[in-house]
């Protein structure tokens, strides 16, 4: 047993028990020498404070029972605890380097030293633990951070936004309402004034944010989990059509363990897997369909089907 689970279970045995507790208890507990048992004693009362005293009549420790209750400070972890906190945090550097470094960065060193009591190497965590983003586009921190604020505290913005489709930045007059991280990259959802509608923005198209004295114009959680949630991807809206796609043998041993959408439904047919998914705008599921190839066939509906069958054709005359 390592010494941050022993300083736990002491701990466990002084605050349960209504006596001083004999150093024989304690020593056929954790099966370790009345030495070690000193030793941790000693880190207990000169390192964290504990207030352990020795009763004579007794002949055991205690916490003092006149002293102030005592708890273990701070993030007081397990290991695997402590390890799955280094890896989340390596997770949020993945998803947004700098989101959390200069909050998180006091702890880190803490739960390192604790580590090293607990004899693991806290190194070992970003050698063994890869967070590998794919197609990320980055997101200055100057663009993110006030966009961030901005949400979580209901303020309205006045952004530049150079969509893809458009030519040049225009200016919108925003209430951002969530942040979505998809698929490697960050959204902002937000009632766009000059629309008059709920508009999903990408963060690295935004080129200039402004803070105003407005307050956000609130959007119910179901309108907002409708429009990104309700048709296939994140910029379904509510859908339209449900699309019917087969896939091969081959290409269902992924598929078939996979949720494309919450709302889909699925069977087996002769040994191929067929797939029915809703669906508002096509685009991104006809470029999900494509990434199979020849294991993946669109049965309905027949304008869907037509939108494949025109990229496939495209595709043919490049090769």
């Amino acid at each position: 047993m390592s010494r941050i689970n022993r300083i736990y279970r002491i701990h466990d045995i002084f605050r349960n028990a209504s006596r001083p507790v004999p150093m024989r208890t304690f020593m056929d507990d954790l099966e370790v020498s009345r030495n070690t048992i000193t030793r941790d004693f000693e880190y207990l009362r000169d390192t964290l404070g504990a207030p352990i005293e020795y009763c004579r009549d007794w002949n055991g420790h205690q916490y003092a029972p006149d002293a102030p209750v005592f708890e273990l400070p701070g993030f007081w972890m397990n290991p695997s605890e402590l390890h799955a906190l280094l890896a989340c945090e390596q997770l949020l550097e993945s998803v947004q380097p700098g989101l959390m470094t200069y909050h998180l960065a006091p702890l880190r060193q803490r739960i390192r030293k604790v580590l090293g009591e607990a004899g693991h190497d806290a190194e070992q965590v970003s050698e063994r633990v890869r967070i590998q983003p794919v197609q990320r586009r980055d997101t200055d921190d100057r663009i993110f951070d006030p966009v961030a604020e901005a949400t979580l505290r209901s303020d309205r913005l006045v952004i530049d936004y150079n969509s893809r489709s458009g030519n040049g930045a225009r200016e919108r007059e925003i209430s951002p309402q969530r942040l979505l991280h998809y698929r490697s990259n960050w959204y902002l959802l937000a009632f766009c004034h000059q629309s008059d509608a709920l508009r999903l923005f990408s963060l690295d198209r935004i080129r200039k944010v402004q803070a105003t004295d407005g307050t956000a114009e609130p959007v119910s959680p179901e309108e907002l989990d409708a429009f990104t949630s309700g048709g296939f991807g994140i910029f379904g809206g509510t859908p339209t059509a449900t699309a019917h796609i087969r896939f091969t043998p081959h290409a269902a041993r992924w598929v078939a363990e996979e949720q494309w959408h919450p709302d889909q439904t699925s069977e087996w047919r002769e040994g191929w897997y067929h797939l029915w998914v809703p669906y508002s705008q096509p685009t991104e599921l006809v470029m999900d369909v494509l990434k199979f190839g020849a294991d993946a066939e669109v049965i309905g509906p027949m304008d869907l089907r037509e939108m494949v069958a025109g990229k496939v054709r495209a595709l043919a005359k490049i090769y």
